[in-house]
């Protein structure tokens, strides 16, 4: 039996045990659940803190037969198993990227493709409306065994390394950086002229250590609360990813829920959504402070025309079959 599959069985057994799974849902619906979440960042990072009030109150409406107890700073390891683990049923939920999913769900490429969107506003509207509930619905109808339960602010991208601050296309070449595994923004870094390396967040902060790559890209919080200044002191603004990101929960569990609990989650869910876009930008201003305070050396990248003008391809790539789409989010005001 392969290590994976020997692990997923093992999973499976702790996910019967602390979720109720084997039992008949309306048993289930009526025993105490503590419904496990994960996070790869720390408490009081804002996707972590939204879940952890999201908690609160489901614990509030049930009188405490559902609760939520947090995993977070990748106890339970990184997006990849907690993927993992969340389709088998060990936990109920986890707070991902939108970049692993991209390959199950290949409308959802589109939120990862670079520059797709003007500013935080155009975001905000395209996942608070329409087209953010037609992609959940699409992950929950997909064969990753996860139902979307809402969507999470993760602000802009922005390239660091250890080098020299990024400029221009020029100044990205030859430089090794760490990218989500998703094939997109592999080759996002390649057009740019970078080498682009697939590699889970949990792994990065050795591979830069030992030199495996020269940086990373990510926003303000991830690079501050990570602490990757230590490794790589350059960050500069290039701004070419904008990426919400899904909070999700195991299928295998919801279908042991009652309609009522199922319609609860997913009202606290909607909360969550707003509460921890308030918590992003409160953050986001504090992460910069002490990017700074910490020695980062942060710079603006001037002209973003040639950055957008390098990643024609990979619209070209990955963009072809969904104009329709693309173009629904390109006319949201």
């Amino acid at each position: 039996m392969k290590r994976r599959d020997f692990l997923k069985l093992g999973v499976a057994g702790i996910a019967a045990t602390s979720t109720g799974i084997g039992l008949p849902a309306p048993a289930a619906a009526q025993a105490k659940m503590v419904l496990k979440a994960t996070d790869v960042h720390p408490l009081g990072y804002p996707t972590v803190e939204a879940v952890v009030r999201m908690g609160k109150k489901l614990e509030t409406a049930t009188n405490g037969r559902l609760s939520v107890q947090m995993y977070p700073s990748m106890q339970l390891g990184g997006e990849k198993e907690m993927i993992e683990q969340a389709q088998v049923g060990a936990l109920a939920i986890a707070r991902i990227s939108v970049g692993p999913m991209g390959p199950i769900v290949p409308e959802l490429n589109i939120f990862n493709l670079p520059f797709m969107f003007r500013d935080d506003a155009h975001m905000e509207k395209v996942i608070d409306g329409a087209i953010g509930d037609e992609l959940l619905k699409k992950l929950s109808d997909s064969s990753a065994n996860l139902i979307g339960l809402c969507w999470m602010n993760a602000g802009t991208r922005n390239v660091y390394n250890n080098k020299k601050p990024i400029d221009s296309v020029d100044d990205l070449k030859g430089l090794k950086i760490r990218m989500m595994g998703n094939p997109v923004f592999v080759d996002t870094m390649n057009s740019l002229g970078g080498n682009g390396v697939a590699m889970g967040f949990d792994q990065l902060i050795n591979a830069m250590q030992t030199g495996v790559v020269d940086g990373a890209e990510n926003n303000y919080p991830s690079y501050e609360s990570g602490q990757h200044y230590r490794y790589a002191k350059y960050y500069s603004k290039t701004g070419h990813l904008m990426i919400p990101e899904i909070l999700v929960f195991s299928k295998r569990t919801w279908a042991t829920l009652s309609k009522e609990d199922q319609d609860l989650i997913m009202k606290v869910a909607k909360e969550a959504q707003q509460e921890e876009r308030a918590l992003w930008y409160e953050r986001e201003k504090e992460s910069l402070k002490k990017m700074v305070e910490a020695g980062a050396v942060v710079n603006e990248v001037a002209d973003k025309k040639p950055f957008q003008a390098a990643v024609k391809p990979v619209w070209d790539k990955y963009g072809a079959q969904h104009q329709a789409l693309i173009q629904r989010i390109q006319d949201v005001k």
